[in-house]
């Protein structure tokens, strides 16, 4: 088992065990374009108690570690929870919704996208939308100001405005966001929004 098809394990299991989820960050950018050697899938589950026995089940020891009493406890105190691959040290952060009351919109509006692996192979995941995905990364950059979120905003708006997405990516809405989320993070989605656009002009 590789990086990737870990990362479709675990979405697998969600769908099996009917736990509604969202992938969102840079996993979640891969079904707009964005294409990292590496990357840590995030999701944004709807998990109840009753599921965490049979989720935890899909990742027994000592291969992995998916502990669901961990699980509970992340659901009362509404903080993030993992499921990891040992043998490969890769890890699926898990977020319950409940923790993330701001992610209901992007939630309520998650759809059906595709994702490739380096192989070639297609998986479909219940996907943020690509508006919901640039404004994420915006909040993270506005948190931490790592150089690789503005690359991959850039990389998800040039697919969008190349028509290669599935819908037609709503501007308005994210520079509403942007706006509301600081006047530097302002700058940067506009600085990023001309570039894509120049590039889709071939200025």
């Amino acid at each position: 088992m590789n990086e990737f098809e870990f990362y479709i394990a675990v979405l697998q299991s969600l769908e099996e065990i009917d736990i509604r989820y969202m992938v969102v960050g840079a996993y979640g950018a891969s079904a707009y374009g964005l294409n990292r050697s590496t990357h840590d899938v995030d999701i944004i589950v709807d998990l109840d108690y009753s599921a965490c026995d049979a989720l935890a089940a899909r990742f027994p020891p000592p291969r992995y570690y998916a502990n669901p009493q961990q699980m509970r406890n992340s659901l009362r105190l509404g903080i993030m929870f993992n499921i990891i691959d040992t043998s490969m040290g890769v890890k699926a952060d898990l977020v319950p919704l409940s923790r993330e009351p701001e992610y209901q919109t992007a939630f309520n509006n998650r759809v059906r996208a595709t994702v490739i692996d380096f192989q070639g192979n297609e998986f479909a995941i219940w996907c943020a939308l690509a508006e919901d995905i640039i404004i994420g990364k915006l909040l993270a950059w506005q948190e931490g100001r790592s150089p690789k979120h503005p690359q991959d905003i850039y990389v998800v708006l040039t697919f969008m405005l190349a028509g290669l997405g599935q819908t037609v990516l709503d501007i308005d809405y994210i520079t509403t966001r942007a706006t509301h989320i600081g006047p530097e993070t302002m700058a940067l989605w506009q600085e990023l929004l001309n570039r894509a656009k120049k590039n889709e002009l071939g200025v």
